[in-house]
């Protein structure tokens, strides 16, 4: 339906022959674009209803990534371009104007659909690698947004290109009079390129990790590493996001490494009453015997003393004359002997130990140091409280004591029996 048969149409219904003309080329241009439209139409229901099936069915799953991004319906507006590019040059014959429009209109609309298949190409890549053994390790959405930005660029100056009829060789050469300009709008992008280039290669971070960086505020699992930021849902669900040159720039804490090894670092200390240590006598010696996890040390480290004891001589009544046991240390030993018999403590390739530390004003301090087999956050501070419930059950039976500052109510009881002592009012005692 051409420009003139409308026109004819209307001025055969009474109505001015230059209104007539204008209605003409307009409803032409209506007629062209539902003709478009529906073939648009057609093409898509042509997709879904066929190519998807039949891409659904295959045994490879991979396929499946067309659809899910769209790769393949964008091909079908390919089609409205092919109809407007074919049928404009019969409908608007002897319009050079109006052809000149529809020329530039299908060339940009073309380069755009080029875009946006290309955008979906570069999705179902990063899809499909980071389905793969390492695609968790080397996010690749970095690199996709970089590639994006750039391939969206150039269909920007083929844009400019055709609507301006100048060759696109002439605007590539004028981007080096604005490169200064064009580094200060894409600062971010080419600094988050760089950054995420070093931690892809250096795999420093990637979404799954936990990361701890206090100077941003951030303490929890990264749930997305783009070209400018990183994404990390602290502990408490709020999101932090850390410009990705930062996580270069600056230090972090990543866990990955506790998590892969399988076992979470127990660090504390017991601090031990220091007025309450001493030397085991007898009757001391007589209660840890009777401990199970103790046997085979007592009977080992008795032998030993007896033997140096024996050898030395002197006088052996005094309990300062000799090598004896001491509750402290004897404690000690419980405390590796209770660790290595826990069934949710590593045994082996990591390290165990309970050492003691400088003594200071909060007395002595005994440290844990082991490692659990168990990393989920609950399940760790379920072991730790386990632990060190039990220890500071324990530590009567070695007559030792945990030190504990003294509160309001140990100083009211002091105060207390200062005055039952018979102490005159306002003199110190």
């Amino acid at each position: 339906m051409t420009p003139d048969k409308i026109s004819d149409w209307l001025q055969y219904l009474n109505m001015d022959a230059a209104v007539a003309g204008k209605l003409g080329i307009f409803g032409a241009i209506l007629y062209i674009c539902a003709l478009a439209l529906v073939a648009n139409f057609l093409a898509k229901r042509l997709i879904e209803w066929v190519v998807h099936p039949i891409i659904k069915k295959t045994a490879i799953k991979l396929d499946d990534l067309l659809i899910e991004h769209h790769v393949i319906v964008h091909f079908s507006h390919l089609v409205p371009a092919a109809v407007i590019h074919f049928y404009a040059p019969a409908v608007f014959r002897g319009e050079a104007g109006i052809l000149a429009i529809t020329g530039l209109a299908v060339n940009t609309y073309l380069i755009i659909i080029t875009l946006l298949v290309i955008d979906g190409l570069i999705n179902f890549a990063r899809a499909v690698w980071e389905r793969g053994p390492v695609g968790r390790r080397y996010p690749a959405k970095s690199y996709a947004q970089a590639a994006k930005l750039v391939i969206n660029l150039i269909g920007l100056i083929f844009i400019l290109s055709a609507l301006l009829g100048k060759s696109p060789v002439v605007l590539f050469s004028g981007l080096g009079a604005v490169t200064a300009i064009l580094l200060l709008i894409f600062k971010d992008a080419i600094l988050g390129l760089v950054a995420g280039f070093q931690l892809s290669v250096n795999n420093m971070v990637a979404v799954g990790d936990w990361i701890e960086m206090p100077a941003r505020g951030a303490d929890g699992d990264v749930i997305d590493v783009s070209l400018t930021t990183v994404k990390v849902q602290n502990f408490d669900k709020t999101i932090t996001t850390i410009p990705t040159y930062a996580l270069i720039s600056d230090s972090f804490k990543n866990w990955r490494g506790m998590s892969e090894s399988g076992g979470r670092r127990i660090k504390r200390s017991l601090h031990i009453d220091m007025r309450t240590i001493r030397f085991a006598d007898e009757k001391l010696l007589e209660r840890f015997k009777r401990i199970r996890l103790l046997r085979s040390y007592l009977e080992s480290k008795l032998d030993e003393i007896q033997e140096y004891n024996g050898d030395v001589g002197g006088n052996l009544d005094e309990l300062i004359n000799g090598r004896r046991l001491t509750n402290v240390g004897t404690f000690r030993a419980y405390c590796v002997a209770y660790l290595r018999n826990h069934p949710k403590i590593h045994q082996e390739g990591m390290t165990l130990l309970v050492r003691q530390l400088s003594p200071g004003a909060q007395g002595l301090p005994l440290e844990i140091y082991v490692f659990t087999n168990e990393i989920a956050w609950e399940n760790y501070e379920d072991i730790q409280g386990d632990i060190f419930d039990h220890l500071l059950s324990v530590l009567p039976e070695f007559d030792l004591s945990p030190y504990q500052s003294p509160s309001g109510a140990d100083l009211e009881k002091a105060g207390s029996l200062i005055h039952a002592s018979g102490a005159p009012s306002g003199k110190s005692v």
